[in-house]
């Protein structure tokens, strides 16, 4: 049997976040985790640049979290995107903001704000175990499967953090959900956020496997985007259409806009105009500036392309792409459902565990990539570290 003040569960940003809020409060902290090492998905999110949030005006940032974004406002404003930036130079990691309003580390890497976090989190007392997994509780102790045996832990308080049920090889598998169900908790089911789309190509396509698609618009449904995409074997994938997750889950068509910058009146005169002797391609080249990859999609998906250049324009305006489905659950960068804000009061303690708080990828919330992510995992993990804290002292 082990004491502690403060118990947390899951040592990714979520988890960490709240073990600072806790430790900063004059608390004992125990952190454990179920991998080998900590904050893996974290590591491997910054292995194409940590992007760490977005500079944008606080109500459109706030905007992108959808339903949710009720229940996290007070958070996120508590942790906006400028104080996630000067958290990180506290730790010695220098920001700068891309073109896109995108926040990055100078060193792009997330080993380097992880080495500095962990260093000060050690500095201030908090303890880590590692390859210990939460199976549940036992009357008033939270229960381990360890390497060495079972171990219980009482605590104070208790923040779980255990994330969603994406990228299993990293940590986040999900398994806390029956847990909780058979403590009386209800669990919206997983599915996949800012996943991957799966097209069966022709095998015309092989070609341009790995070409991006560049000022492209997106629109499903409601919901439209703007961005890069990528044409893989099994489909396309990419930051530009990672926002139209929720629409094309719930089996709304998947259009292109390749011109999304020329209203379709003017790109049909343009397509009259350039008519003449020019074949087809030479035409989507010459007036649309497609690249290879482009024009490919186009043939791909409408072929074969209408001469008249009035429903050639709005087409090429509302491309349909024939979405075949989404990703798996596991290959996709996030996830949604988990447990529903319903579930919990509003300082993010669970109604039916008092003294038990949670927070990060475990909540049923979603975002688009772009820094929005890895923002409300901090924001949640500061905001269920300084309740859990409030509530020991009370205790």
């Amino acid at each position: 049997m082990i004491q502690t003040d403060a118990l947390v569960v899951g040592a990714g940003p979520a988890g960490l976040m709240a073990a600072e809020a806790l430790s900063q409060a004059g608390l004992s902290v125990l952190v454990a985790d179920h991998k080998p090492s900590v904050a893996r998905k974290l590591l491997m999110a910054g292995k194409s640049g940590l992007n760490l949030t977005r500079d944008e005006p606080f109500d459109a940032f706030v905007a992108h979290y959808g339903t949710a974004a009720l229940h996290l406002r007070p958070m996120l404003a508590a942790l906006p995107p400028d104080a996630v930036r000067a958290w990180a130079e506290g730790l010695g990691q220098p920001c700068f903001t891309g073109s896109t309003g995108r926040v990055f580390p100078n060193a792009m890497k997330a080993s380097p704000l992880l080495r500095a976090w962990l260093a000060r989190l050690d500095a201030s007392g908090v303890q880590r175990r590692t390859r210990w997994r939460w199976v549940g509780w036992e009357d008033a102790a939270a229960r381990f499967d360890t390497p060495e045996g079972p171990r219980l832990v009482i605590a104070k308080t208790t923040v779980l953090a255990l994330g969603g049920a994406s990228w299993v090889r990293l940590g986040s598998d999900g398994a806390w959900a029956k847990t909780l169900t058979r403590a009386g908790t209800r669990i919206a089911p997983f599915q996949p956020a800012n996943a991957g789309l799966l097209v069966d190509w022709s095998p015309h396509m092989t070609a341009h496997f790995g070409a991006p698609l560049k000022g492209v618009g997106w629109r499903a449904g409601a919901l439209a985007s703007r961005g890069e995409a990528v044409i893989s074997a099994r489909g396309l994938e990419g930051g530009g259409l990672y926002p139209l997750t929720p629409a094309l889950r719930d089996g709304a068509a998947l259009h292109a806009d390749l011109a999304p910058d020329i209203p379709t009146g003017i790109l049909a005169q343009r397509l009259a105009n350039a008519r003449g002797k020019q074949s087809l391609a030479n035409r989507l080249r010459k007036v649309l500036h497609l690249d290879p990859a482009t024009r490919a999609l186009a043939m791909e998906c409408a072929r074969p392309l209408p001469r008249d250049p009035d429903s050639l324009a709005r087409l090429l305006k509302a491309l349909p792409i024939p979405v075949a489905g989404l990703r798996s659950l596991d290959e996709a960068i996030s996830t949604a459902g988990g447990l529903p804000f319903a579930a919990l009061d509003a300082q993010l303690m669970l109604k039916t565990r008092p003294g038990t708080f949670c927070a990060g990828e475990m909540l049923d919330w979603e975002a688009p990539t772009g820094g929005y992510l890895l923002t409300a995992c901090l924001a949640t993990g500061l905001a269920a570290g300084r309740a859990a804290a409030r509530h020991a002292h009370k205790g």
